[in-house]
Formats: C-alpha cells, sequence, structure tokens
C-alpha cells in the first residue's frame, strides 16, 4: 500500500496502535506536521514543523556516531555523547602508567585533543529521502529468492554510489516495515575525530554494572570528541595541520530548571527494535534463544575476566570488550523479567490472532495477504530453527585473528571482481573503515588471552549438529593444532596484518600462516551458508512486505498508526520528566548529590575521585543547584521511547534547548525492544547540570566551558 507519508513525503502509511501509550514512538522527521497539535500539547513551545527539517536546529546539530549518537555543543566542532560511547577511545589511549579509564583524560588545549579509536567517525545528517521506486525497479513476484535478494542488493548499492559521487558522504538505504518502503541516509562522513574529554572511571561509569539497567542511579556517563577537517574544510582521516569542523548548528545549553513534568525530547540514531516481529517469532526468542544468549555471554565475559586477571596490560586491552558483553548480558535478563511483567507473548498473540482473523473475513483480503501470511509463517519457522544454532557457530568470531584472516581473505576474493559487484562491506568505500578495524587489534588484543576465547568457542561450536558446521574449517583446525596456530602466526603484528590487504588470492592459497590456511580452508562453506542465507531473506522480504502491507491496511482501517521499527535512521521521540510507582516501589524522577555520596564506599565500582566526594559532602555544588531539590541533580528518569544505538543521544526541552543526554533505560524496561508500556519504560538521562559542575569543579575544564557557552 503506498501512499503519502504524514508531511508530504511518499511512503507507506505509519499508524500506531490504538492502546499506544502517548509517549510511545521512535518518529521520522517527516512526521512531524501530523504530530504537531501532539508535540504542542504535549509541552513543546518550538515549531513542531521545525522538528521536520534536516538544514535547521535543533536537527541538524544531532549527528551519529556509528553505533551511537551525539550532538554539537559548540561552533569548534565539540560532540556530546556518552561515556560509553567512548569508551572505546578511553582504552585505546590506554596503558599501563596511562590510565584514562580509570583516572580520565582531559585535554588542555586543542593541541593535546588524543585521536579516537581507530574507526571512530562523526555522522552529521543532511538528507532522509524516500527512494522505494527505485529500490523496486525490476523486482517482480516472480523472481525466487536469492535473485530477489540480489537484485535488491543492486539496487541499493547503485543508490549508494550515485549519493556518494558527493565527496566525504557517507550514504545508506535502508527498509522499513520489512522492506514495503525505503529510505536513502545521506550523511557527512568526518574521519578525524578526537577524544578532548572523559571524567574519571568513577563517574563516568560509577556504580558500574551492579547499577547498569537500575534506578536510582548516580553516573555521570558523558565524554565529549571533537570533529576535525582539513583547512580546506573537506574530510580526512588525521593529520597535524586538521582544524576543528564548524557546523552549521549547535545546541544552547538550557539555563533554565529542568523539573518534574516538563516536556522532554531525545533525537538519534535508534538501533533496532523488534516491535513488527511475528507472534512466532517473538515467543521462539523468548522461549529458545535468549537463554542461550544470555548463558553464552555470560560464560565469554567470565573468560576474558579469568584470562585477565593480574595482567593489567591485558584488562586495559580487554576492557571495552568486556564492558560490551557485560552490558549485553544483564539487557537480556531483563528484556526476559520485562517480558514476563506486560505479558508480552499474550499480548503478541492476541494482536497476531486479531490480525488473522480480520484478513480471513473477507475473500479480497485473504486472497491479498493470505499466501504472503503463509510464506511468513514457513519461513519464520525456518528461520527460528536456525538462530540457537547460528549463536553457537558465531562465538568463534571472538577470536580476532581468525576473524582477521577470514575477512582477509575474503577481501581478497572480493577484490577479484568489479567494484559495483562486490559484496557490501567490500567494495572499495569500505577499504579505510576495513583498515581501521584490522588497526584497531594491536591495542584490544593479547595472544594468551584470545587463545583462551578460541578454546571456549570451539567448545560452543562443536554443540551444534555436524551436519551444520564448517568441516572443512575443523579439518583443518584439527591438522594445525591450537598451539601451532599461535607459535607460528604473524598476524598479530599490525604492519603484517595491514600488508595482506594488498596480497591477491593466490597469496593467501599459498601461504604458510596458520590462520590464512583456516581461513582459505573455511571460504568455500562460508560462501555456501551464505548464498543459503540470502535465499531466506529474499524470500522474507516478499512475503514480509506484504504482510506489513496487510498490517497497514488493518490499522488504517482501524484508525491506528504505525510506525516503522528502529533502523538506524535519525529519529525522535518525546514524553515527560517522570517517576514511577508500582507495587509499593515509588521512583522518584531525579537522583541527587546525596544519593552518589551514600553509595561510595571508596572501591570497586563506587569509587568516584576523592575531589568529587570532598565537594558534594561540602555542598560545593556552585550555580548548578536545583531551586527546587535544593541541590545538585545528578540524573533523571523520562518517559521517552528509546532503544540501543540512543545512547548518547541529546535530551532537549520544550525549546530545543541541551538538558543533558540520554544513556539508559531500566532492567525491565527494556522489552521496549518488543514493546513499549508507559508503566515500566523509562529513560535514563545525565543531568546537564551534573555534567557541567563535574567538568568545571571536579575536572577545571572551564576552557570547554567557556567554549560551550555554558554560563554559571
Amino acid at each position: 500500500m503506498r501512499v503519502k507519508l504524514l508531511g508530504g513525503a511518499a511512503l507507506s502509511l505509519f499508524f500506531w496502535s490504538g492502546a499506544a501509550f502517548a509517549e510511545e514512538g521512535m518518529w521520522l522527521p517527516s512526521q512531524t506536521p501530523a504530530l504537531g497539535e501532539k508535540l504542542k500539547a504535549a509541552g513543546l513551545e518550538l515549531d513542531p514543523a521545525d522538528l521536520g527539517k534536516l538544514n535547521v536546529a535543533p536537527l541538524n546539530a544531532i549527528v551519529s556516531l556509528g553505533g551511537c549518537s551525539a550532538a554539537f555543543l559548540s561552533p569548534q566542532g565539540l560532540v556530546a555523547t556518552n561515556h560509553h560511547c567512548v569508551y572505546g577511545s578511553i582504552q585505546y589511549n590506554s596503558k599501563p602508567g596511562q590510565d584514562y579509564l580509570t583516572n580520565g583524560f582531559l585535554a588542555k588545549s586543542n593541541a593535546e585533543d588524543l585521536p579516537a579509536a581507530p574507526g571512530s567517525r562523526v555522522f552529521v545528517i543532511e538528507d532522509l529521502r524516500d527512494v522505494t521506486t527505485a529500490m523496486n525497479k525490476g523486482v517482480t513476484t516472480k523472481l525466487d529468492g536469492l535473485t530477489r535478494f540480489n537484485r535488491l542488493e543492486d539496487n541499493r548499492k547503485a543508490l549508494i554510489a550515485a549519493c556518494e559521487k558527493q565527496p566525504n558522504r557517507r550514504c545508506d538505504v535502508r527498509p522499513y516495515f520489512g522492506g514495503q518502503s525505503y529510505f536513502l541516509q545521506q550523511q557527512l562522513e568526518i574521519k578525524d575525530v578526537r577524544l578532548v574529554y572523559a571524567p574519571a572511571g568513577g563517574i563516568g561509569n560509577f556504580g558500574g554494572e551492579t547499577d547498569n539497567w537500575q534506578w536510582p542511579r548516580h553516573t555521570g556517563d558523558f565524554g565529549l570528541y571533537r570533529a576535525y577537517v582539513a583547512p580546506d574544510g573537506t574530510s580526512v582521516p588525521f593529520a597535524k595541520e586538521n582544524v576543528p569542523y564548524k557546523p552549521k548548528a549547535w545546541l544552547t545549553i538550557s539555563q533554565k530548571p529542568l523539573a518534574e513534568g516538563d516536556f522532554v525530547m531525545v533525537a538519534g540514531f535508534p538501533g533496532v527494535t523488534h516491535r513488527h516481529w511475528t507472534a512466532a517469532e517473538v515467543r521462539h526468542n523468548f522461549e529458545a534463544v535468549y537463554a542461550i544468549d544470555q548463558q553464552l555471554r555470560a560464560d565469554y565475559s567470565d573468560a576474558i575476566s579469568k584470562a585477565t586477571s593480574g595482567n593489567e596490560a591485558a584488562a586495559i586491552k580487554y576492557a571495552s570488550i568486556l564492558k560490551g558483553s557485560d552490558n549485553y548480558k544483564k539487557k537480556l535478563l531483563g528484556e526476559i523479567a520485562g517480558a514476563d511483567a506486560i505479558n508480552l507473548l499474550g499480548r503478541k498473540d492476541a494482536a497476531d490472532a486479531e490480525f488473522r482473523q480480520w484478513v480471513a473475513a473477507d475473500a479480497a483480503r485473504t486472497a491479498k495477504y493470505g499466501k504472503p501470511l503463509a510464506d511468513l509463517d514457513a519461513l519464520v519457522k525456518e528461520a527460528n530453527q536456525a538462530r540457537v544454532d547460528n549463536l553457537r557457530l558465531g562465538t568463534l568470531n571472538r577470536a580476532q585473528l581468525l576473524s582477521a584472516a577470514q575477512q582477509l581473505y575474503r577481501w581478497a576474493k572480493e577484490r577479484e571482481k568489479p567494484d559495483s559487484q562486490r559484496e557490501s562491506g567490500y567494495q572499495d568505500r569500505d577499504r579505510l573503515p576495513v583498515r581501521e578495524r584490522l588497526t584497531q587489534i594491536e591495542r584490544r588484543f593479547d595472544a594468551s588471552v584470545d587463545r583462551k576465547l578460541l578454546e571456549q568457542a570451539l567448545g560452543e561450536y562443536r554443540k551444534v549438529d555436524a551436519a551444520k558446521r564448517n568441516t572443512a574449517l575443523e579439518a583443518k583446525l584439527d591438522r594445525i593444532g591450537v598451539d601451532a596456530l599461535y607459535a607460528t602466526t604473524k598476524l598479530g603484528d599490525t604492519a603484517t596484518r595491514l600488508g595482506w590487504m594488498d596480497k591477491s588470492a593466490a597469496e593467501f592459497e599459498a601461504s604458510t600462516d596458520p590462520f590464512i590456511q583456516l581461513a582459505v580452508a573455511a571460504y568455500a562453506g562460508t560462501i555456501s551458508d551464505e548464498q543459503k542465507a540470502k535465499t531466506r531473506a529474499g524470500k522474507m522480504q516478499a512475503a514480509r512486505s506484504a504482510v506489513m502491507a496487510g498490517q497497514l491496511a488493518f490499522a488504517a482501517e482501524q484508525g491506528r498508526t504505525l510506525y516503522p521499527d528502529a533502523n538506524g535512521s535519525l529519529r525522535f521521540t518525546y514524553g515527560h520528566v517522570k517517576g514511577r510507582a508500582r507495587d509499593g516501589l515509588i521512583w522518584t524522577p531525579f537522583t541527587t548529590a546525596e544519593g552518589l555520596v551514600a553509595k561510595q564506599t571508596g572501591k570497586g565500582e563506587f569509587d568516584a575521585p576523592d575531589v568529587a566526594i570532598a565537594k558534594l559532602k561540602a555542598r560545593d555544588f556552585g550555580s548548578y543547584v536545583d531551586p527546587k531539590l535544593g541541590t545538585l541533580p545528578v540524573n533523571y528518569l523520562s518517559t521517552v521511547d528509546i532503544t540501543n544505538g540512543n545512547s548518547g543521544s541529546a535530551t532537549l526541552n520544550a525549546r530545543g534547548e541541551f538538558v543533558g543526554l540520554a544513556f539508559d533505560g531500566t532492567l525491565d524496561g527494556v522489552v521496549s525492544d518488543w514493546s513499549y508500556d508507559s508503566s515500566i519504560n523509562r529513560t535514563i538521562h545525565v543531568d546537564s547540570r551534573f555534567m557541567l559542575w563535574t567538568m568545571e569543579k571536579v575536572h577545571g575544564a572551564q576552557r570547554l566551558l567557556t567554549e560551550m557557552d555554558a554560563k554559571p
């Protein structure tokens, strides 16, 4: 079903469910005209139309870091995001005797800004346009699954190539509603990103995993990057002569205290949600997949902790990897608990049954949607059977040298083709990102740790039925032996590793390096599995897009509106500063300095710097005290609707001013990846006043406060 998108752009209708909550929705900018009255009623003081414009503030101050969100806070390219979003760069620049993870980092001048971890980017949004017609060129119902997949992929690569003829641009095409529609997102890619400021770990990660996904929270989860460009304004990799990027807009830091009940909105790039998955997919995920996934991640974290215990250098190298694993394993537990709390499976079953009854009640609808629905059911069943196996098979990718060797050999094989025919991720546009990922290994790798992780992964890998494993890889590994893998490989050396990017496939096939030999042996099986996955994906796109057209028609008939699942494109969401009360448990909307001091133990995860604790105990809050609270606010709750990828998203007040950063959710509320429920869903933000207080009182970052025009 093709109609005009709310606000005028051509796209499929977006409907939210009749039982949806006012705060629910990750909205596209082009939907703001139709949401205008709701936004005004909620408290927005800006013209709602401005939220639909990518060339004016506040949206043109919002940026992506390629996994996290962020925003410009100064005319000199200063970028605010979460501490955990810059954590990889803090880790990359740390070593024994220079432990920025613990002590934090502050550049006293631009000359002291540190290069961020290789691969770091700032992406500035420029356009988000409908390309559905171009994507569907040559796509018909007569195509088999693999041909359909390849046709869509060819169309996608052609659109990206045309977009990236503009210099310094990074473009992508993403599906909406399972491929019922497609949008192209165009961004300016800034390649020189530098670390400017990160608070001490005892502030930026105060509470650690104990407090992660919990409330009350007292974490200063923020950090600052700076974007740099060449003197002529072009985007180039790091060079000493580069200068700070001058953004077209930056956010103003609010001077008005934020209070309970205030309107807030978040703009960013949410990653993935599954709110439109079928009931069968959701049920299988929670009944079969998540328990195994959570256990695999827990075992992975334990293996890293054990392998790095007593080795400071190795612990620093694996700190970022371990933090990511710990974060996700706990999130999975929260999703399971949240699903029970809101009866997610019951909700999905009821909604699915209602839709199927609607289809069956009319002959025309049955003719149009019946077969796609049956096809989707069969494909979902097939995909469900593969998901658990793929979790275990994928653990081999945790061995960094094996993963690097496979990527390098695939790079060589793809280079034998014309660029337009290469797989996505292996085209000329991908050379620098691939090189940077391979470079990162040098400060995130320890051979003894990598070996232990490989041995653990092999144990999980071999739990999968032999017919589904890569027998050629296993046979080669058995002949080489794990001891020889690490004793004789040269891939641990960065120069050697990067040198393989320019070697031919024949040189790989003649190599005596054991990891290279493993990669060559595994290649045929990997390609075979990939072709099967593409075939299923092509069939799935045909079925799911048709079923979603039916879901849209069903919702339209009932006067309801759906929004698309998150997919990494720019969205905004709005709500209010609000606590939570459930079954005798009351959460106030703000945490304060007193709560942080009460949690302080001076060791482990609750070890804020002495200077911070001393000033908090002395009530040296400066100008950042809240007049209603009578103290310094640290974190606050809101009802805005976020997910992974929103980390680092700027939180704005009713006037579009900066009032903090979204950085987390509550443990049972993370089920919002599957369904939003205002009774439990809360987003946790770091208050801008705590950010400014920390910069001024703890780390003496007055230079940066002046640059941000943060008035006392």
